[in-house]
């Protein structure tokens, strides 16, 4: 049965329920930790017809051309910025990835990271536990100025970002916003530079579309410009901040705080930002509920489902979308 099925090669660690999915049409042929030819399973490279992966694991030319019959990548998940877009066209491979899927929870993350920093929750929990509260003393974190009245800066107002947006209404903050284009389905101020939003702002939310024009767009002249009272999250990809440049701003009150939930490399595996008790971390699990696992894993099944069925994919990356249109879309390879 299997071998008249489509092999499929996973790059990540899904779950059972996840792979079940998968596996009912497709014959999943092994799996690699990292996009790294040393360890594609033996004997399985002429045979893989898709890979499915994330956008912070990638997959780079040299991969690509491991695999002579690959014509379809799907990305779990909404980011694809480790994507060779370039030498997937030249390759004939389609790129998919999970749009909107998992907007709802990554949006209800990042209003928790905006209370974790701002509000100083992590840093509270660990002084009780550490046994450190043995008096009431006002201040012991800096004066907190709360969130109402607070300017919410989001970088990048997609589908996640409206519905961060939508939530943090609730807060009584003012909203701005730095897109690419003025949107006209919101009266938030908009401001053309990321530069003058963060100028503007108290806390920056980073919610940017993963692609490789956006790394390090936060940088060490951002923060400075963000402030000492200011906040930074990223929900977003990890690549879009400047992690030296943050640890500096932290340790040097050139910011007040930070909270991220995904890395430049992933997992992390640094040190400059374990000790800085102004920053709150997570392990990039803003999509990891079950409705957005259920959603992630119907948007690849239908990704696999279409494309082997000699139809257009469902949800190609932004850049690929007319190519997957026409004629010329990628079929699968005999």
């Amino acid at each position: 049965m299997s071998d008249n099925r489509p092999a499929i090669l996973t790059g990540f660690h899904f779950t059972k329920t996840t792979l079940g999915a998968f596996s009912e049409g497709y014959d999943i042929v092994g799996h690699m930790d990292k996009p790294d030819l040393a360890l594609i399973p033996p004997g399985v490279a002429d045979r893989v017809q898709a890979l499915v992966t994330t956008g912070s694991v990638g997959a780079t030319d040299k991969l690509m051309a491991a695999f002579p019959r690959l014509s379809l990548i799907c990305c779990y998940g909404t980011g694809y910025e480790r994507m060779d877009l370039e030498a997937a066209r030249r390759r004939n491979i389609m790129i998919t990835h999970g749009a909107d899927a998992n907007a709802p929870d990554v949006a209800e993350m990042a209003v928790g990271l905006v209370l974790a920093t701002h509000r100083r929750i992590v840093r509270a929990d660990k002084m009780i536990r550490r046994g450190e509260w043995t008096k009431r003393i006002p201040n012991r974190f800096g004066s907190i100025s709360g969130l109402t009245g607070a300017k919410f800066g989001i970088l990048g107002l997609g589908a996640i970002g409206l519905e961060i947006a939508r939530r943090m209404k609730g807060f009584d903050v003012e909203i701005g916003y730095c897109n690419r284009n003025k949107r006209d389905d919101v009266d938030f101020p908009y401001f053309a530079d990321v530069m003058d939003l963060a100028k503007w702002s108290d806390i920056l939310m980073v919610v940017l579309r993963s692609d490789a024009s956006n790394r390090h767009i936060i940088n060490a002249e951002v923060l400075k410009a963000l402030g000492p009272r200011g906040h930074l999250v990223n929900i977003s990809r990890g690549w879009a901040v400047d992690e030296a440049a943050l640890a500096h701003a932290l340790r040097n009150n050139i910011i007040e705080g930070a909270a991220l939930d995904v890395f430049d490399e992933e997992p992390y595996e640094g040190t400059e930002l374990l000790d800085i008790d102004n920053l709150v971390m997570t392990p990039h699990f803003g999509g990891g509920t079950e409705h957005a696992q259920r959603r992630m894993t119907a948007s690849v099944r239908a990704n696999l489902d279409n494309h082997f069925a000699g139809k257009p994919v469902a949800t190609p990356v932004p850049e690929l979308r007319e190519w997957a249109k026409s004629a010329d879309a990628p079929k699968p390879k005999a």
